[in-house]
């Protein structure tokens, strides 16, 4: 029997449509403090927290509910603001909201305690050390609310709860649950006239059910399909989970190759610093809430030209290894983008893993053109990897987003760098040759002037960024 934990209590997800979201489910249930504000993963306004691994314990983590499929969580366990606190036994979160003004029309708040209340358990927490704009001197880190939306409060009483919570006492159940390991993945199969959800319990099992249906649709975090579910009514008729599947879910980092099928909040915790370029990419990609479920192999599926992911990959020249029942192949991911938001995966066939070369490169930078610093959709990315030996470019890649059909390799400004002394002449030279790599468009985020205008102005900027 297909079921779900939430909050303590085995619910069950038989009979439940496929393509019913978490949220709608939650709600079913009577759990109504989740809401539905923007229904694409922006505003936070339906945070929940599940159970997921981390080392030998468990993380509360926090997810979007409105782009999780309810069948996406069978064998789970889910903790819902109700699940947290009761007006008689607030949890400490909620009483901090409370007594410090942090909720006013109450819309938002409780998606606002669900990511809050993830935070709040992080192990580590005060491994910061510091207290700045963005840490409190309880260590909180203010971007784990990034991703949640509020417009009555003006944000300073949200900040002000965040940062006045103490440690969770030891007594404390849900943080005496994080020393005890996640849910093990289990096998789901459910249907209904609209379509079908599996979830395999192994790769071969994947392959040999996307051999059998080779228009299936392939889901991990859900942040794409769960968004045009929502806003577009897709409902694909079948549906092969991979992001539980253990074979996709391995990292190294000597070499470093990233499974598919790890959150990129999984990801940037295992990878912990060895990837810097990387490490330029996380706080821009998204919100925490995307990246607490959004995967490396769900972007480079999508295939979007204005994904933050690829230019980065491209710049550090990354082979994706994809696997078919026919076994395993190796292609660079400058290879990989056949077209807009084409791929040369096969029908049948599954991104496993990406490997990144080494030795990496000495000089990295990821720049993000958007019209907000956070959680907003790129009109321009630029990722750089530069070799600079005795004052000359030995070597020198460029991954661009957001000027073409598919992310490309600014191939000309790479060869307007290499060989030539690196210095502000040779980057004004190679910034007048970067604006015309691409073929930018004109639309509701960018025109092509602009977009052209930022890919100089980019490179102009890692040299004032060097130099200072």
């Amino acid at each position: 029997m297909a079921e779900v934990i939430v909050n303590g209590t085995a619910r069950t997800l038989t009979g439940t449509p496929v393509h019913r979201t978490a949220l709608d489910f939650l709600r079913g249930l009577g759990l109504t403090g989740a809401k539905e504000g923007c229904a694409e993963g922006e505003c936070g306004a339906c945070s929940v927290l599940v159970a997921r691994p981390d080392g030998e314990g468990s993380a509360w983590t926090a997810i979007n509910a409105c782009l999780v499929p309810a069948a996406a969580l069978d064998g789970q366990e889910v903790v819902t603001s109700e699940g947290l606190g009761a007006p008689g036994d607030l949890h400490p979160v909620q009483r901090e909201l409370a007594e410090r003004g942090g909720s006013q029309c109450g819309y938002c708040t409780p998606g606002f305690v669900c990511s809050m209340a993830a935070e709040y358990y992080r192990a580590g927490r005060h491994a910061n050390g510091h207290h700045d704009h963005e840490h409190g001197p309880n260590g909180f880190d203010l971007h784990a609310i990034s991703g949640n939306l509020c417009r009555c409060t003006g944000y300073r009483p949200i900040r002000d709860a965040a940062w006045a919570l103490a440690d969770p006492d030891v007594a404390d159940p849900l943080a005496v649950r994080r020393t005890q390991p996640a849910p093990v993945p289990v096998a789901t199969s459910l249907a209904d006239p609209d379509g079908a959800f599996v979830r395999p319990a192994s790769l071969e099992d994947a392959l040999a059910l996307l051999a059998e249906h080779p228009d299936a649709t392939v889901l991990a975090g859900a942040t794409d399909l769960g968004v045009e579910v929502n806003l577009r009514a897709a409902r694909p008729a079948y549906v092969v989970a991979v992001d539980r599947l253990p074979e996709l879910r391995a990292v190294t980092t000597d070499p470093v190759e990233i499974g598919a099928a790890l959150s990129l909040s999984e990801v940037e915790r295992a990878l912990d610093g060895a990837v810097p370029l990387l490490d330029r990419v996380w706080p821009q990609f998204a919100s925490p809430l995307i990246r607490n479920a959004a995967t490396i192999g769900g972007n480079l599926g999508t295939a979007s030209p204005i994904g933050d992911l690829p230019p980065a990959l491209l710049a550090l020249e990354a082979t994706l290894v994809l696997v078919s029942r026919d076994g395993d192949r190796e292609v660079p991911i400058a290879d990989y983008f056949t077209g807009y938001r084409r791929t040369l995966l096969r029908p049948g066939e599954l991104v496993r893993s990406v490997r990144v070369p080494q030795p990496l490169a000495g000089l990295t930078a990821f720049h993000k053109v958007a019209k907000r610093r956070y959680d907003d959709i790129s009109s321009v990315a630029v990722a750089y990897a530069l070799d600079v030996s005795d004052g000359v470019v030995t070597r020198a890649r460029i991954g661009l987003g957001g000027v073409a059909a598919t992310p490309l390799r600014a191939h000309a400004t790479e060869a307007a760098l290499e060989g030539r002394p690196w210095t502000e002449a040779t980057v004004d030279a190679a910034a007048a040759v970067l604006a015309t790599e691409g073929t930018p468009m004109d639309d509701h985020r960018a025109s092509a002037a602009y977009r052209a205008a930022m890919l100089g102005q980019s490179l102009r900027r890692l040299w004032a960024e060097v130099a200072a």
